[in-house]
């Protein structure tokens, strides 16, 4: 299931949503990012390792991205070593929410169908499967807001307090105050939003006949002897 046309397809579905709609070019960083590592990996180690490619192959496409933003971050900051920590802030704070994105949300569909609701997926309602998906995509993106959350308050420190530093900003908000200031907002507005993302996401696949996610692994294929 897992080949260049079943991405094709899932990539097809993020270009149709206005969520996504102006990262398409990263969306398709990663998927080649993905497939690339998969090759590389083998069958058999792309499913035991598939969090860590996830991981890999998001990181990679958010920091091409990120990298093209540094000119703006140069800009807003106007003062290249002002701009040099807000890049290194915005690294953080984007590059960390792909990658919790991918790497939560298809364990959690997955543990969701296995743990907490008693009918298997296979007998649930394609309506059922998709509010699944959208409870599964919202608890992966109140990780993103937890994970990323410092980041952003460093983020919107700089740019707010002319001339402030990194230091600055940890002893004026402390640490707990740099990791939960603002968090319970960003919880309901990441969430709601991945949620949202990933929702749409599985709809699609419905649409042009694919399974939502939280399916079983396809199995390892075996090497055929010569």
């Amino acid at each position: 299931m897992f080949s260049p046309a079943y991405y094709g397809a899932c990539t097809a579905g993020v270009r149709i949503l206005l969520t996504h709609m102006t990262v398409t070019p990263l969306d398709l960083v990663k998927c080649n990012m993905q497939l690339m590592l998969q090759d590389l990996a083998g069958p058999e180690n792309a499913i035991k390792y598939k969090t860590f490619i996830y991981l890999a192959g998001s990181a990679s496409a958010e920091l091409i991205a990120d990298v093209a933003l540094c000119p703006f971050e140069a800009v807003k900051g106007r003062r290249r070593w002002r701009a040099l920590q807000g890049t290194c802030s915005t690294l953080g704070k984007t590059d960390s929410i792909p990658m919790m994105k991918f790497a939560t949300f298809e364990t959690i569909v997955k543990n969701l169908f296995k743990y907490a609701i008693p009918t298997p997926k296979d007998q649930c309602t394609k309506g059922f499967q998709l509010g699944v998906s959208f409870v599964g995509g919202y608890v992966a993106g109140v990780f993103c807001a937890i994970v990323s959350h410092p980041a952003d308050n460093l983020v919107s420190f700089l740019n707010n307090a002319t001339g402030a530093t990194v230091g600055d900003a940890v002893n004026k908000l402390g640490v707990m105050g740099l990791c939960t200031r603002g968090l319970p907002l960003r919880i309901v507005m990441i969430g709601t939003l991945t949620g949202a993302q990933w929702g749409s996401y599985d709809a699609f696949k419905v649409f042009v006949g694919l399974p939502t996610t939280g399916g079983a692994a396809p199995a390892a294929v075996a090497p055929v002897s010569k």
